[in-house]
């Protein structure tokens, strides 16, 4: 059981941390200006984004499968891996909003009103996630497995929806890239 006072820590760190990384994410987005970051332009980010997300939802769809065959430890760090991959995505996503301006979508009919529940719903889910996350593995670190699977049950079809659409939104967007 974790102390109390831990929580007392912790608990209002990952809330400051959820607010702050969408507020910084929309910040971002409406940048003014674009700052070539790496010293050259890196027109690969989105190809890049889905090749992690592709990979994170490979690792989210292994630590359940780990976790439902009883491999706790498999689970523990193929889940750790996939924290580990959404948080690379979080710092390039970042670098690639500061250095390149945004590209729209150039599709239309039927599969534009698609791709635009595809991206919305994956917004609106990319910040809910990022609580969810820290505060199912902050759970499962400190031992405390009735409060992990409770939260888990909610992080992890919706960890695993973010991932996939992250996926989907290259795909319709990479003619337009």
């Amino acid at each position: 059981m974790v102390n109390s006072k831990v929580d007392k820590v912790m608990v209002p760190t990952i809330l400051v941390v959820s607010i702050l990384v969408p507020v910084l994410v929309l910040i971002l987005m409406y940048l003014p200006e674009r700052y070539d970051v790496l010293g050259e332009s890196f027109n690969n980010f989105p190809l890049f984004h889905a090749i992690l997300n592709f990979f994170t939802a490979l690792l989210l769809v292994s630590g359940y499968y780990a976790m439902r065959k009883k491999k706790l430890g498999w689970h523990r760090n193929l889940m750790i891996s996939a924290f580990f991959l959404s948080a690379v995505f979080l710092v390039s996503y970042v670098i690639s909003k500061i250095s390149n301006e945004p590209v729209p979508y150039g599709g239309d009919g039927a599969i534009r009103y698609v791709y635009f529940f595809v991206l919305i719903t994956h917004i609106l889910l990319s910040a809910i996630i990022v609580p969810l996350v820290l505060f199912t593995m902050y759970r499962g670190f400190t031992g405390e497995v009735e409060k992990h699977r409770k939260i888990a049950r909610f992080t992890y079809p919706t960890w695993l929806y973010v991932a996939i659409t992250g996926v989907l939104v290259y795909l319709f967007m990479a003619p337009y890239y």
